[in-house]
């Protein structure tokens, strides 16, 4: 942020909310955040974690626009939309609720953060959304098309939408290195299918990511970061080398490998060092965006079993090794962020 700011973030309470809660409340050019979810109890133990006069909280569900509006009416200047119903087997099974919050909800913020003047609204995508086997994936995709052209529905206001678009974050709630970890006492730990890869992303690194994103964005991009992947079976074994593997077969909805770029989303990506950037197909708004860095090869996918960065069993060893709280990377940690901006805040008074 270049100047101060009031964040709002949706779903702020998630493993990605928390974390990205405690990075904006160590910067001490950070106004104020907010926390908009609708778990009362999430609410409840995060401001138990964190005490910080800049952080506010907002019980409400991105399915409710009135709720939605009055939050923006806060003097947001930065949407963070983290909110979703993730799990593959809940959005199956119930089709209708995973629609009205992964796609409603969007529309849903999108339409508040243009009446109510918010300049940045930058939401999290995954690459289940790119060539979707299942309706969590639909739904993202459906929610990326429209983030990106919701800046034609801010014409002049200068609300402006983008995306970020990553793979598996370690660790976090519903991943599967919690799973491993309880299944490591039963000596038998169990896989879909060896041949699986993933692309994987720690929680500090999404953090980052997506703060970085929000000062380079020009609206309508869906910005996705050059991120290792790993193996199935390698996990396992990181996890637990001594136990049994036993395989279940691939579970409905489920690929063998994931993709974060698609070769026809490719012709019009650009790699800037460690990022793509996926230019908007139709900018009717006539929005500015970074022409610069370097064009794909033409055919060019970005997939977890082509990529060209591999964690092997000794590497995961060392990033599941840094997780607290057995497997989960939050807890204390979104405090001492907080406590960082905070000495920083009374160095610079001083």
């Amino acid at each position: 942020m270049k100047k101060a700011q009031t964040c709002l973030v949706t779903g702020g309470t998630g493993s990605f909310g928390r974390m990205f809660v405690g990075a904006l409340l160590a910067d001490p050019r950070t106004k104020r955040v907010i926390v908009y979810s609708r778990d009362e109890l999430k609410q409840h133990e995060l401001r138990g974690q964190i005490s910080d006069p800049r952080l506010t909280f907002f019980i409400g569900d991105v399915r409710d626009a009135d709720r939605l509006r009055r939050a923006f009416e806060a003097g947001v200047d930065t949407v963070v939309h983290a909110a979703a119903m993730k799990q593959v087997p809940a959005c199956e099974y119930n089709p209708f609720e995973a629609v009205s919050t992964n796609i409603l909800g969007a529309k849903n913020i999108i339409d508040g953060a243009i009446d109510a003047g918010v300049k940045r609204v930058l939401a999290l995508s995954t690459d289940k959304a790119v060539n979707p086997a299942n309706l969590y994936g639909a739904t993202k995709l459906c929610m990326e098309k429209l983030f990106v052209q919701g800046n034609s529905y801010a014409g002049k206001r200068g609300t402006r939408f983008s995306c970020v678009r990553y793979g598996n974050v370690m660790g976090s709630r519903g991943s599967v290195i919690p799973v491993f970890l309880k299944q490591r006492a039963t000596g038998t730990v169990s896989i879909t299918d060896r041949r699986m890869t993933r692309f994987w992303i720690s929680l500090d690194r999404g953090v980052a990511f997506v703060r970085d994103c929000l000062e380079r964005m020009h609206g309508g991009e869906v910005f996705v970061p050059r991120i290792p992947s790993m193996g199935i079976v390698d996990l396992a074994r990181a996890i637990a080398p001594d136990c049994k593997l036993e395989i279940t077969g691939i579970r409905p909805g489920e690929k063998l490998h994931e993709c974060l770029i698609s070769s026809d989303e490719a012709r019009h990506t650009r790699r800037h060092g460690d990022t793509y950037v996926i230019q908007p197909e139709f900018p009717w708004w006539g929005g500015t965006t970074d022409a610069g860095g370097e064009a794909l090869p033409d055919g060019y996918s970005y997939t977890s079993d082509r990529n060209d960065e591999w964690l092997d069993v000794a590497a995961l060893r060392r990033l599941i090794g840094a997780l607290d709280n057995g497997g989960q990377p939050f807890g204390r940690r979104a405090e001492d962020l907080r406590r960082k901006g905070q000495r920083g805040r009374a160095l610079t008074a001083a």
